[in-house]
């Protein structure tokens, strides 16, 4: 498999290369050079397969012979070991559970897929430092996936007071080759110290500096799989009208799914459902790429202001000749939010925040005769404070949110100063 930069297209590297480099130069997103493409025949027989066997499938088509078939399996076998399913919501709305792993959230599917890839393509003695940014989720995914993993350091920066505490707990708590740092400031922030972590190259060599955000290809390629075990799970007519709401933060999860319609999975339109931190909605509407100042909202895992996988939405569709007003988009407030949340447990369905921003812009524009499905990008227990309050009832925690939710915070406290953070990751 061949990956292109998006900022220097003659910067070509393996796969290999890309999963172990996360970035390019001049901080450029990898993009396969090869787009395939099933045949509907195909399509209709994947959709047969179990969830690991169908994966490795996908997978292999970007790939190629850079993994052997039966060592890919093995590994995606060890990635997806928990399912996702599609749970009813009404007549003609679902929605994709992607929280049944781990850290109960969509992320573990990335995280440790990212994991088995990077421990199969980097030599035995090679030492690694993961360096990743989190605006919630992925903190806990990444760490949990490289929990205990021999020579490889994992540094995740999170905005202080800025991620529910239960998800912090998650994440924080581990210890051993985890190190956490809250640093004063938004998410943008922490995401700006890892680009310029990523700009020193002399910081690189000496750490074997590498991402688990979106921006790393084996998290993006991992998270196709999963759109096709929805549309999986789903009786032929519900296929063939199929839209789906996409909670948009950083636009990783998005830009998977558009990467599963180029494969040729039948889903008629995606929107792009994000809060208040609207830049993609409002350049939708405009054509202009504003990006205000990062605002803080109930659904905290989207409070991004410059999502880092948008040039990869571009590059698809300017490689696919789609036309981006096509991609339906909206902003959703806290309070639009808060009362979605009500009416969807009226409905017997106990959401979070992030899912209920997809559902109301999944209900506001779902046409007669079409099928919704939007995604549950975490288990509601991780957002057990504002979710108990807003439906006022007490949420049960999971054992997984349950065993470490009185376990101390073992975060070091950092301003967002690049200075210091690179003190910190060399000592």
């Amino acid at each position: 498999m061949k990956l292109y930069n998006l900022k220097d297209h003659n910067e070509q590297v393996s796969f290999a290369q890309a999963v172990k480099q996360g970035l390019g130069s001049q901080q450029g997103l990898f993009f396969p050079l090869e787009l395939p493409e099933f045949e509907l025949t195909d399509i209709d027989a994947m959709l047969e397969m179990d969830f690991v066997s169908r994966s490795s499938k996908i997978l292999s088509a970007y790939i190629g012979d850079e993994i052997a078939a039966h060592q890919l399996a093995e590994r995606v076998k060890n990635a997806f070991a928990f399912p996702a399913p599609v749970a009813k919501v009404s007549d003609d709305v679902a929605c994709l559970e992607l929280f049944h792993g781990p850290t109960l959230a969509f992320k573990d599917f990335g995280g440790r897929f990212m994991a088995q890839m990077l421990s199969y393509v980097s030599g035995a003695d090679e030492q690694i430092t993961i360096l990743t940014a989190t605006s919630g989720d992925t903190g806990a995914a990444v760490a949990h996936a490289f929990y205990g993993m021999e020579n490889v350091r994992v540094v995740i920066l999170y905005p202080q007071g800025k991620i529910s505490p239960l998800q912090e707990k998650l994440f924080c708590t581990l210890g051993g080759n985890i190190e956490t740092i809250a640093v004063e400031g938004d998410f943008d922030a922490c995401q700006a110290l890892v680009k310029q972590a990523f700009d020193d190259e002399e910081l690189k060599k000496a750490i074997g500096l590498n991402s688990a955000n979106s921006i790393n290809i084996s998290r993006l390629l991992a998270q196709i799989c999963y759109y096709f075990e929805a549309v999986a799970q789903l009786p032929q007519e519900q296929r063939n009208q199929l839209v789906v709401s996409v909670p948009s933060g950083n636009f990783g999860d998005l830009t998977a799914g558009l990467l599963a319609k180029s494969l040729g999975l039948p889903i008629k339109r995606f929107i792009a459902a994000t809060n208040a931190n609207d830049t993609v909605p409002r350049f939708l509407g405009n054509g202009e790429w504003l990006p205000n100042a990062t605002v803080a909202t109930l659904s905290n895992a989207m409070d991004v202001s410059q999502p880092n996988n948008w040039p990869r939405v571009e590059e698809l569709f300017r490689r696919k000749t789609w036309r981006l007003t096509e991609l339906v988009s909206g902003a959703v407030s806290d309070e639009t939010t808060k009362a979605t949340m009500r009416e969807l447990a009226k409905i017997g369905y106990i959401s979070e925040p992030h899912a209920a921003i997809a559902y109301r812009m999944l209900r506001d524009n779902l046409q007669e005769g079409e099928f919704g499905l939007f995604l549950g990008t975490a288990h509601p227990a991780k957002f057990k404070e504002s979710v108990d309050e807003i439906l006022g009832q007490e949420l049960p925690l999971p054992k997984e949110l349950a065993e470490r939710a009185e376990l101390p915070l073992l975060s070091h406290n950092m301003t967002a100063d690049f200075a210091e953070l690179r003190k910190f990751l060399m000592k």
